[in-house]
């Protein structure tokens, strides 16, 4: 099992849900954090912006969907090529999971 943690740009977060559930990923959890990455933050007018509203999407999945779930979170969040800010993806394993109601371990 994979744990898929993407942080993405507020505005594509619908988009990235729709895909990942028309591809038959429907089980995540989003969380609205805020952060920065390799470029500190911006710079508008004079005013600096260090931490920036994002969402992130928590997905618990099988080994072999990872690929999948990545290629589809990548294609939909990029708003272009080079463009700062449009978030990262972070892929750790998963040694266990349980159920709560039925104490099922696994997916």
């Amino acid at each position: 099992m994979e744990l898929i943690r993407a942080i993405v740009r507020p505005e594509k977060i619908t988009a990235v849900i729709t895909e990942l559930l028309a591809a038959g990923f429907p089980g995540l959890t989003k969380v609205d954090v805020y952060g920065r990455g390799k470029q500190k933050g911006i710079v508008l007018n004079d005013v600096r912006y260090d931490e920036l509203p994002k969402q992130m999407i928590l997905i618990v999945a099988a080994d072999e969907d990872r690929e999948d779930i990545v290629n589809i979170i990548m294609r939909t969040a990029r708003t272009g090529e080079g463009h700062f800010g449009d978030g990262r993806i972070f892929v750790s394993k998963v040694a266990e999971a349980y159920t709560i109601s039925s104490g099922q371990k696994g997916l």
